[in-house]
Parts: C-alpha cells; structure tokens; sequence
C-alpha cells in the first residue's frame, strides 16, 4: 500500500470540480473561511475573558467540621 499519490489527489480535485462546479465551491471556501475566522474571534474572546472576571469574583468559602 502506497498511500495517497498526488496523482490521486489530482484526479479526486478534478472530479469534485466536475461534481460541484466552480461556483459553488467558491461559494462553499468562502463560507467556510468565514466560519473559521469567526471561530477564532470566539476563542480569543473567550480566553480574554476569564482573566477579567477572575477579578470580580467571589471568595471561596472553606466550610468547618
């Protein structure tokens, strides 16, 4: 078993071109990197966001037996 050649990867890009047509997969990488930047802006709002609410935030309360 040799893997996957780009010969291989070639063929399967023409048949999806085909299949879909150029339209649709402009309009298919656009959505899709569109979600991925906004994927990215949530991950950074929230890991920004507990360093700010760390501040404000309750004590902890040890309870005593």
């Amino acid at each position: 078993m040799e893997g996957i050649s780009i010969t291989k990867l070639l063929v399967i890009a023409v048949l999806v071109i085909l299949l879909f047509g150029t339209n649709k997969l402009r309009t298919l990488g656009g959505d899709l990197g569109a979600a991925l930047k906004g994927f990215k802006k949530a991950m950074n709002d929230d890991t920004a966001k507990p360093s700010a609410d760390a501040d404000s935030a309750a004590p902890r309360v040890d309870h005593k037996d």
